[in-house]
């Protein structure tokens, strides 16, 4: 029987390159270890590209720059700020964002998707994300072609590079051209605190390349999870090393099924365990670095 295509997401591959222990956190232990408090930027983020995504579906003479920003008002998520004051700072600047980049737009300019699910299968994954916005756009030679639209808000300023070599956009414009059936090869990043937009046209070489190293990554995860899943079968996995509430990590029956678990799932330490949800049950991770405060990752509104 053919092996069944291994299902992931560009998140999910993207947390085994920086982690494997917090990906066996996120993706396989259950109960899952409680993560840390929300983050203000992820919270500022998601406003953001929640009042885009209604902006676009409002009807087509509301589409205006006070539009946007109302919508972004009345959804402001209030959660990782360290008070009412720095959360309205900053919903005043998302706002001002906001209407900022709606003005840029054509209103008329109807997308093929907003927040949009798309999938497609390889020859050994099948892949699957969202699309913050997917466009159709008249091609150089009159032909209808699409393009995959990123929303950034974070503080660092982006370039070209990032978007051409960003796994998810190239597999989002692979899976958008399989779904409908049209050329889809420009991957767009659209950093809203500066204005800026940085786009790479693709090639189907350049894809497959995105593909090949996608397919790569995700044999390591498979690998990784029946193993796991071995162990757990086995009735080693009762208690995975989750951190006890003294701090030091409980280590249960697993840890000697797979010898170690940190053999199959390794922690690697570095400057991103500040910002990491389950570095409370991880001890290298908390040695690595003191932990960022919730709104450590806010950009200066000045």
């Amino acid at each position: 029987m053919p092996r069944r295509l291994y299902p992931c997401t560009p998140t999910r591959l993207s947390t085994w390159l920086d982690c494997p222990r917090r990906y066996r956190m996120a993706y396989l232990d259950r109960p899952a270890p409680a993560k840390g408090p929300p983050w203000a930027h992820n919270s500022f983020g998601a406003s953001v590209h929640n009042a885009l995504a209604g902006w676009w579906r409002l009807r087509r003479p509301e589409r205006t720059g006070p539009a946007g920003g109302d919508l972004l008002d009345h959804g402001w998520i209030e959660e990782g700020y360290a008070g009412p004051a720095q959360s309205q700072v900053h919903r005043a600047r998302a706002r001002s964002m906001v209407e900022r980049y709606v003005t840029t737009l054509d209103p008329a300019a109807e997308p093929l998707g907003v927040e949009r699910t798309v999938g497609a299968p390889t020859a050994q994954i099948v892949v699957s994300g969202r699309v913050d916005r997917l466009d159709a756009r008249r091609g150089p030679a009159g032909n209808t072609e699409l393009a995959v639209v990123d929303y950034k808000t974070g503080r660092r300023a982006l370039t070209t590079d990032d978007a051409r070599t960003s796994l998810a956009l190239a597999l989002y414009a692979l899976a958008a051209a399989r779904i409908f059936h049209q050329p889809c090869r420009r991957v767009e990043l659209h950093h809203l605190p500066s204005g800026e937009i940085h786009a790479w046209e693709h090639t189907e070489a350049t894809l497959s390349r995105h593909v090949q190293r996608a397919e790569a990554i995700a044999a390591e995860c498979r690998q990784a999870d029946e193993r796991y899943r071995t162990a757990l079968a086995a009735g080693g996995l009762d208690t995975p090393g989750h951190a006890a509430p003294g701090g030091e990590a409980k280590r249960g029956p697993a840890e000697a099924v797979l010898t170690n678990t940190d053999e199959v799932f390794p922690p690697r330490p570095g400057p991103g365990c500040g910002w990491c949800d389950f570095r409370a049950h991880c001890p290298e991770g908390a040695a690595a670095g003191p932990a960022h405060r919730p709104w450590d990752g806010l950009a200066d509104p000045g």
